[in-house]
């Protein structure tokens, strides 16, 4: 649906934020599902691990299509017996599917360019980034001003050295270029504009306008978050069952292999979960505009639907 065309119809979002919530429901049931296998002692599952070998989890090309289309970058991936992870897919289909799903856009790519379209950003305007910037300074002025009242030097000066940290935080947001050298690094996902979609959706997430975009977003942390819960369970399930130093029955080096795949390089939404770092208090929230509430209503929705149809009569 976000690739039907390059606005996309809100009417739309409650039928994607409703498939977003099915796949949230299947993943906990998946996570939950690993309890029924830790029933099992590691003496049960040595009487039939042989009958697995050499198949291993790793070739589940589903599983592999399925991090793909979420956005799995290939560069954050950990490498599978020093090799790249398609060397043990061999037949041709499979490879043409991973592949093709590389190069087509990720759910990651799309949510980004939706979010890049967001109400509020352009420069005229409202101009939100701007009135961000301001706000952030004001509340930063008046936290280092308090903390120069702090009579205690050792407390005064981590209050101190704290803003000036929050400082950096901030202003590795505000400059773009900055925020695209922490992109090049790998800490940090999404495009310097959508980024500030998502924060501006965040902040005024109580508008009409906004209700559903920011339950997606918070689904899709659900999504990313569930799966990273899947993984952890299952490291700790097969340092439960084959212990930390015994190969994996694909050949791979089992537990530390797949501990390295619980870092944040395989979280798709990393910055959704990183937005926090980034609010202000409501007191310092920069207040709407007439026309820009008017934007986030539904009336402007009701008059553009209006409109439609007086054309069509």
């Amino acid at each position: 649906m976000f690739q039907k065309a390059e606005l996309l119809d809100e009417r739309c979002m409650l039928e994607i934020l409703k498939r977003i919530q099915r796949c949230v429901l299947i993943l906990k049931l998946l996570v939950d599902q690993v309890m029924i296998l830790e029933t099992m002692t590691p003496l049960d599952f040595m009487e039939f691990r042989h009958y697995l070998s050499p198949a291993s989890g790793f070739q589940s090309l589903q599983f592999r299509l399925i991090e793909n289309k979420l956005g799995v970058k290939q560069e954050n991936r950990s490498r599978y017996n020093q090799a790249h992870y398609t060397k043990v897919f061999s037949d041709q289909g499979s490879s043409e599917q991973l592949r093709q799903s590389e190069v087509d856009p990720s759910l990651c790519d799309l949510v980004q360019q939706w979010l890049e379209r967001t109400p509020g950003l352009e420069e005229s305007g409202f101009n939100f980034w701007e009135k961000y910037q301001r706000v952030v300074e004001e509340m930063l002025e008046n936290q280092e001003s308090k903390a120069m009242q702090e009579t205690n030097d050792g407390i005064r000066k981590t209050k101190l050295n704290d803003i000036q940290k929050r400082r950096e935080l901030f202003g590795s947001v505000f400059d773009k270029k900055t925020h695209d050298a922490l992109v090049q690094r790998g800490e940090r996902r999404f495009s310097h504009r959508s980024l500030r979609g998502a924060i501006l959706i965040t902040f005024y997430r109580d508008e009409p306008r906004f209700n559903q975009p920011h339950q997606l977003l918070a689904s899709l942390m659900d999504m990313d978050a569930l799966i990273t819960k899947w993984r952890y369970n299952h490291v700790l399930l097969v340092q439960r069952m084959i212990g930390s130093q015994q190969l994996g029955t694909g050949g791979s080096s089992g537990y530390h292999y797949l501990r390295s795949t619980l870092s944040d390089r395989y979280k798709i939404f990393l910055d959704l979960f990183n937005l926090s770092t980034f609010l202000v208090p409501k007191p310092y929230l920069p207040p709407l505009t007439k026309e820009m509430k008017c934007r986030l209503s539904l009336i402007e929705a009701v008059n553009d639907v209006s409109n439609d149809t007086s054309d069509i009569a």
